[in-house]
């Protein structure tokens, strides 16, 4: 059982403005990194094994990664919401997929996808800043 005294020291610890950062990079970069290194392991390899999978389903289902259009403040808010996976995001790039096929009966539910599973990594990254400043 932790005590009150190590609780609170840890608390400090993780509150030091680098150890925040580090844990906010980890936790968008790498979906449940976050919970993983503050020790919360059943929340992190749930966020780890979920958010990449609904985002591969995503791709799989023919869903588009939106570029960062300002022009077009929709596609520009997709676009937000597709790179909140984080490294995902990065190699689906990288390997130039997510193109997207409008004609596609699926691209719809592929767009919805891609996009939840950012949004919900941006939740998961709030709920590791949370847990590192001793919220939870």
């Amino acid at each position: 059982m932790v005590t009150k005294s190590t609780a609170a020291e840890r608390t400090r610890a993780s509150t030091e403005p680098g150890v925040l950062a580090l844990v906010i990079v980890l936790a968008w970069l790498v979906p449940g990194a976050g919970h993983l290194w503050q020790g919360r392991r059943q929340k992190g390899v749930i966020f780890l094994l979920a958010l990449p999978l609904m985002f591969v389903t995503g791709l799989l289902l023919g869903g588009r990664l939106f570029p960062l259009q300002l022009s077009e403040p929709l596609v520009f808010l997709g676009a937000i919401a597709d790179r909140g996976i984080g490294l995902p995001f990065l190699i689906a790039r990288f390997m130039e997929a997510g193109a997207g096929l409008v004609t596609a009966v699926s691209y719809e539910y592929g767009n919805t996808f891609l996009m939840t599973a950012g949004l919900l990594n941006f939740l998961v990254i709030l709920d590791a800043y949370d847990i590192a400043v001793g919220r939870k």
